[in-house]
């Protein structure tokens, strides 16, 4: 059963209940992932917690963790830690990419349009050569 929330600003939420029939879980375990950290869903008014789809996300690697792969919750701390740093560093990459590309585009934009006076070595007019046969 979804229902709206104010506070997410119309986005839907799922209620534990829902998520915990969805991914055949007891809500005890939902309770606990919330306990220790790995999962943070919101909260209605009356203070139901509402899963929404990027909490739903979560828990399907949460659950691949454990049902898949045997990791134990503090290892799936750990992973979803370094899963959600090594995110940040991607933003951080790719906006430094952006800034590096548009820095290089304004420095040659500019090249084209100063004259070589302003070079740090100045480089002579090209001389013409004649070659006799």
């Amino acid at each position: 059963m979804a229902i709206r929330t104010s506070k997410k600003k119309g986005r839907a939420g799922y209620m534990i209940s829902a998520v915990a029939e969805l991914y055949n879980l007891h809500p005890q375990t939902l309770r606990l992932y919330e306990r220790v950290g790995l999962l943070k869903p919101s909260r209605s008014e009356g203070n139901t917690r509402l899963y929404t789809d990027a909490d739903l996300e979560r828990l399907e690697v949460i659950l691949t963790l454990t049902r898949e792969m045997g990791v134990n919750l503090a290892g799936i701390e750990i992973i979803l830690n370094m899963r959600e740093k090594i995110g940040e560093m991607q933003r951080q990459m790719k906006a430094f990419a952006e800034f590096v590309q548009h820095e290089l585009s304004r420095d040659l934009h500019s090249i084209k349009h100063k004259p070589s006076r302003d070079a740090l070595v100045r480089v002579p007019p090209p001389r013409v050569i004649r070659v006799h046969k």
